[in-house]
């Protein structure tokens, strides 16, 4: 058998090959955030059975951790803010299509349905400032913790779970003095039946005129992102206060960037943060402030 035949009955040797189908000379990528197998799903809005908690106890957490841990199984369900692979890079801005008619024509829009009702009027000259809650006010834990500054219980599956909050150090200064310099607030990944509870033991002064939650987020690629436009506020007066840069991806010059807290009580971050704060309060433009450079940034 000369060369040529023999290249010919490889190749249909090759062809009925059970080992051989459509598309497989190269191994299919993996869908985004599949790196941790069950991580992305975990950060639908679904009922997850408690015995997956996959939560360390308090003792064995990290003390001034820069970051969320990677895996928290039921957690997820109620305080997901983060559930990409880390590797995966997010673009910067992220518009909603446009809807055109058959015609090329462009449709008259229908009013827009913004996240907040209109400005009250001690807060019509002031900026806005979404400020949030997980690893940036407080730190929850399914776990029992022995100096919990509020236990708040949740109905998971028929059943009740108790959550431990730790508040982080200097966060009631800080809420006081943001509700008399902005309009703030609140705007989480968490589901309403945690996030809610825990705002009203939180916040004793009403520096929230509002609440935003799950709902209000964007799912893009993996995150719930929190869509500043959507809010319907002027984007040169909104700030957004958050451990997560993927959940402000969409408008990265609106946010002052806080380290994640989970139990490092001599943390001062939000301390610190107030003299810029007051900084901000007083400009017409965050831009001007927030597109330049920070000192040791």
């Amino acid at each position: 058998m000369d060369s040529s035949a023999v290249i010919t009955q490889i190749s249909k040797e090759e062809a009925r090959s059970p080992l051989r189908s459509k598309g497989s000379t190269a191994r299919p990528s993996q869908p985004r955030g599949s790196r941790l197998g069950t991580r992305a799903h975990l950060c639908r809005p679904v009922s997850v059975p408690a015995p997956t908690l996959g939560l360390p106890a308090s003792g064995d957490q990290k003390s001034a951790a820069s970051q969320k841990p990677r895996s928290r199984g039921i957690l997820h369900s109620l305080f997901c803010c983060v559930c990409r692979d880390d590797g995966e890079a997010l673009p910067a801005h992220s518009g909603a299509p446009l809807l055109v008619e058959e015609n090329g024509a462009v449709p008259k829009q229908t009013p827009v349905q913004y996240l907040l009702p209109e400005a009250k009027a001690q807060d019509l000259d002031k900026i806005c400032v979404v400020i949030d809650l997980d690893e940036t006010l407080v730190h929850s834990s399914f776990k029992p913790v022995n100096n919990a500054d509020f236990i708040i219980p949740v109905e998971i599956d028929g059943v009740v779970h108790q959550v431990y909050v730790l508040k982080r150090p200097h966060v009631d200064e800080f809420l006081q003095r943001m509700g008399e310099l902005f309009e703030c607030v609140l705007f989480t990944a968490s589901l309403a039946k945690y996030a809610d509870p825990v705002a009203d033991l939180l916040d004793k002064w009403g520096a929230f005129r509002a609440r935003l939650f799950r709902e209000s987020c964007v799912f893009h690629r993996g995150n719930y992102v929190k869509d500043l436009s959507r809010l319907g506020r002027d984007l040169r007066r909104v700030l957004i206060l958050d451990n997560s840069p993927a959940s402000y991806v969409f408008h990265p010059d609106n946010a002052v960037p806080v380290a994640s807290w989970f139990d490092n009580m001599s943390d001062t971050e939000l301390h610190d943060l107030l003299p810029f704060f007051e900084q901000l309060s007083r400009v017409d433009d965050v831009y001007s402030v927030l597109r330049q450079p920070r000192p040791g940034s």
